[in-house]
């Protein structure tokens, strides 16, 4: 266990004894998102929510700006039992449970909306409980709309060639990386926190995010144009420890989950309210944002299920795609 993990792990000790006296349990609330985005402000309400339903058994307290820590040693505090939920998304969780990648892959749908059926499904409900059981993680809910990847760059991007030598900031998770390099351009995986300092000095050329979360850390500060290369449908989901989980009282079970996933709702609707006024303060800004010709994008993407072993689980979730109406 690294050190930073260590220190994390000990701060949230220190944290839920301390709060022990105040009540029975703790919950902790981690993103990398900042407090002005909409997924930030909808899980101050279920924080609202559950300590009003739990009649002061547990208190719930957010960490935004990945005060925790980056998203991949978040979750392995989660693993050690640490009382966490992290928002990540499946790429992250796909080391652990290989077919939950499936979630975070290119051109998989083609409209957010479309996420439910997937995630409503049996196939989903299986991974869920076989991740629980393989890793130590309980994944609450996946419905937090972050919205949809688009690709921000100093130059304007219009075909897949145009990416060709572009350093480009990705997730550091392999499904991630293999789109983006599928793309066109070379990844260059980094934390959330860092991105604005690498465009900045010119350690990338450039950026795959979605708009509200860009908007958060002021990447239109440091970009030119954003092409809406659409390839990625973000939805993140709120990953806890399982032990953690298991111990709890069935009805703070049932308050935790019914919130959260409310919580992701409500999440999702502000963040698609917001898309419309995010871009046009980032052209106020001098942001040129153009659309592209998806099909070449979506055609070189295609070999990323098979590079990261995802055909057997797109197979697996035919019924409940698009392409299966």
């Amino acid at each position: 266990m690294n050190h930073r993990i260590t220190t994390a792990l000990a701060t949230i000790a220190a944290l839920s004894a301390g709060a022990a006296t105040a009540q029975d349990y703790s919950l902790n609330l981690s993103t990398s998102q900042t407090l002005q985005d909409p997924l930030v402000i909808a899980m101050q309400g279920a924080e609202e929510r559950i300590e009003e339903r739990s009649e002061g058994r547990m208190e719930v307290t957010i960490y935004p700006s990945s005060q925790l820590g980056e998203d991949n040693d978040v979750l392995e505090q989660i693993r050690a039992g640490a009382p966490i939920a992290a928002l990540v998304d499946a790429g992250r969780l796909a080391p652990f449970l290989p077919e939950l990648g499936i979630l975070a892959a290119p051109y998989l749908v083609n409209d957010y909306t479309e996420y439910a059926a997937i995630t409503e499904s049996p196939v989903y409900e299986e991974w869920v409980e076989e991740l629980a059981e393989q890793s130590g993680i309980r994944l609450l809910n996946y419905n937090w709309f972050q919205g949809t990847r688009q690709m921000f760059t100093q130059d304007k991007v219009e075909t897949p060639e145009d990416l060709n030598g572009v350093r480009v900031r990705t997730i550091d998770a392999p499904g991630w990386v293999a789109t983006v390099e599928a793309m066109g351009a070379t990844p260059a995986p980094m934390a959330w926190s860092e991105v604005y300092s690498a465009l900045q000095l010119g350690a990338v050329d450039g950026a795959e995010a979605q708009l509200t979360g860009a908007y958060g850390i002021k990447l239109h500060e440091v970009s030119n144009n954003v092409a809406f290369t659409n390839h990625i449908q973000l939805f993140t989901g709120l990953a806890t420890s399982e032990s953690w989980f298991a111990a709890l009282p069935e009805d703070l079970q049932a308050i935790v989950t019914e919130e959260l996933k409310a919580a992701g709702e409500e999440a999702t609707r502000e963040t698609v309210a917001k898309l419309a006024e995010v871009q046009g303060e980032m052209e106020a800004a001098g942001v040129a944002f153009n659309e592209v010709d998806i099909a070449p994008f979506r055609d070189r993407v295609d070999v990323v299920y098979e590079k990261v072993g995802l055909v057997e689980a797109r197979e697996a979730l035919a019924p409940y795609l698009p392409s299966a109406d």
